[in-house]
């Protein structure tokens, strides 16, 4: 956990920026900003948005679909490269008995927000309607749930590494169900084939086999060759190859690249998020991140502008289910959660942070703002439902301001350092 600041301030300014544009624009003339979201760049493509046309699925390549399902593809490759690290390395933050409270506390961020946005739609009678948007409320946003988390409890403070480890849990579990319950289409599993395979081929080709022709010979040639004259093109063919793997099986096109990131050379320890440390690591995963860092900044601001452009008009019951779920169900699971693995499972809290201060780190968690926006757009049609659910992503960033009044009515001490 170095320093993530310079890379969470440019993020968020780009986001917001976009957000704010597309909310100012939707309200003042929503019919071009409609046209531009939709705007169509190629039609009858081989990438795109599928529709049936003369019996046939055709596909058209619209502004929205290239920065949703492709731009966002490089955003959630660079989650999982933070979610395998910490999996599989020896230090990994996932690992081991010192991760099971804040993991058993994310389950409580996902099962409270649930509980709370199903529970409420079915006492206002609205469950039918809503029901299918259960996941948008377990999203935290790791980005601005950190900023927030700097100003609440300072650099320092252990509390600051256990909301880090439960935002990358959060994401894991989030890939997972996105995969799972919010297909893009009808299921085609056997084009896994093609994605996995190309993980597979680019792992024994690009890695696995220079690494092997090398044993015993310090000076690793082979390697050496690959990663200089090769570089990160065979996992760039490779993505390509399973992205579209994943847009032809109905599986969300946005995960398409998660399937290559473990097959790409990593160092044997991280620093965390954009840690400035990992620039010096010749690892060929760290530097395809970092090259990666400003492009995806990019992306987020289109991602914002090309997703939060709401009326304030579609404010709805979806809107508070939302909200409600994200500033009441996060803060209520994760201190459950988090008390119940910390006491009775005897599993502890890291020293130096008390068990008020799992509420406190529920609030920070409930801003979902960029991964509930991208929930919400793939939880239902474009429409009425689904712009009242994203105006509760956007609100979710009140939970700012109660994560501050928290912070001082409990009494949380900053620890800057």
């Amino acid at each position: 956990m170095y320093r993530v600041w310079n890379y969470v301030t440019n993020y968020s300014l780009l986001l917001i920026a976009g957000a704010l544009i597309a909310l100012i624009w939707a309200n003042i003339d929503a019919s071009s900003y409609h046209q531009f979201v939709d705007f169509v760049i190629v039609d009858h493509f081989f990438i795109g948005h599928a529709h049936e046309e003369g019996g046939h699925i055709t596909r058209t390549l619209t502004l929205h679909y290239l920065v949703n399902d492709i731009g966002m593809a490089f955003f959630f490759a660079i989650a999982a490269k933070e979610v395998w690290e910490a999996i599989i390395l020896e230090n990994g933050s996932l690992r081991g008995k010192k991760a099971m409270t804040p993991l058993i506390a994310t389950a409580g961020g996902m099962f409270g927000p649930i509980a709370v946005y199903l529970g409420l739609a079915a006492v206002l009678g609205v469950y039918e309607t809503v029901s299918r948007g259960w996941a948008i409320p377990t999203a935290t946003d790791i980005a601005f749930s950190y900023l927030v988390g700097r100003m609440v409890f300072g650099a320092g403070h252990p509390a600051i590494r256990f909301l880090l480890l439960l935002a990358i849990a959060d994401d894991a579990a989030g890939l997972i169900i996105l995969a799972i319950f919010y297909p893009s289409g009808d299921l085609a599993p056997e084009w896994l084939i093609l994605s996995f395979g190309a993980a597979f081929a680019v792992f024994v080709l690009a890695n696995w086999l220079p690494r092997r022709l090398d044993r015993g010979n310090q000076l690793r040639p082979n390697s050496t060759w690959v990663r200089q004259k090769l570089s990160f093109w065979p996992y760039l063919i490779a993505g390509c190859l399973s992205w579209y793997g994943f847009q032809e099986s109905g599986i969300h096109p946005a995960l398409g690249l998660l399937p290559i990131v473990p097959a790409i050379p990593h160092a044997d320890r991280a620093f965390g998020i954009f840690a400035e440390a990992e620039q010096y690591l010749t690892d060929l995963l760290n530097w395809i991140e970092h090259h990666l860092k400003y492009p995806v900044e990019f992306v987020l601001f289109f991602f914002g502008l090309l997703n939060a452009g709401v009326e304030f008009s579609a404010i709805a019951e979806p809107t508070w289910l939302v909200l409600l779920g994200l500033i009441i169900g996060k803060p209520v699971g994760i201190f459950l959660f988090g008390w119940f693995a910390a006491y009775p499972m005897k599993l502890g809290l890291p020293q130096g942070m008390r068990s008020v201060d799992l509420v406190v780190i529920g609030f920070v968690a409930a801003i979902g703002f960029t991964v509930a926006l991208f929930v919400a757009s793939v939880a239902f049609p474009a429409g009425p439902v689904q712009d009242a659910a994203k105006m509760g992503a956007l609100f979710s960033f009140g939970a700012a301001v109660l994560s501050i009044i928290a912070g001082k009515a409990f009494r949380v001490e900053k620890v800057n350092g």
